[in-house]
């Protein structure tokens, strides 16, 4: 009886092992990102409800977080992604042919986790927008220094929550980077 291994070419072998390891660096790296972002999101809206800071202008209450919000919502999904790269390469490697995924079935599927994780990482570029420029109007009234009133102040938390955005944008970019390596090896 032949060995499970020299069943499948030697080729896919290594296209099975490359999506494993970049799958599982991917979504390690990814669930990583996307835990720091949650827990700031999270401490920035019970510091926000525990401070009673309902006023418009400020970084937690505007659409940069809902934005942000959204954008983590679609990593999530694309951490899922990653792990199912992971599954594929387990699949690639098996002896049954029936059970290999089919070179454009992988390729379809790689293209839609690059098209979902481009939509994730706009929101997250949009909510960095929207959170810079509330910070941005906040520096520029407080110029008047003391006389400002304290919801125009820059705080630490509206710093923080563009912090996990930040995390959020860096998450994105894993997976699309993932997804690009994965699309040229395949390939090849």
């Amino acid at each position: 009886m032949l060995d499970r291994e020299e069943t499948v070419s030697p080729n896919l072998r290594q296209i099975s092992k490359v999506f494993r390891r970049t799958g599982w660096i991917s979504f390690w790296a990814q669930l990583l990102l996307a835990i720091v972002s949650s827990l700031i999101f999270i401490f920035g809206g019970f510091a926000t409800l525990a401070k009673n800071n309902v006023t418009g202008n400020n970084a937690p209450n505007g659409g940069g977080l809902f934005l942000a919000v959204l954008s983590l919502a679609v990593l999530l999904y694309g951490i899922y992604q990653s792990f199912q790269y992971v599954q594929i390469g387990r699949k690639l490697k098996s002896e049954n042919p029936e059970v290999r995924p089919k070179k454009a079935d992988t390729i379809q599927f790689l293209w839609t986790s690059l098209l979902i994780r481009g939509v994730g990482m706009a929101l997250a570029i949009f909510s960095a927008e929207a959170i810079a420029g509330v910070l941005l109007g906040k520096a520029l009234t407080s110029l008047g220094g003391l006389l400002s009133p304290m919801n125009q102040i820059v705080q630490p938390l509206d710093l923080f929550l563009l912090l996990g955005n930040t995390h959020t944008i860096t998450a994105q970019f894993v997976g699309i980077v993932a997804a690009m390596f994965l699309l040229n090896r395949i390939n090849r």
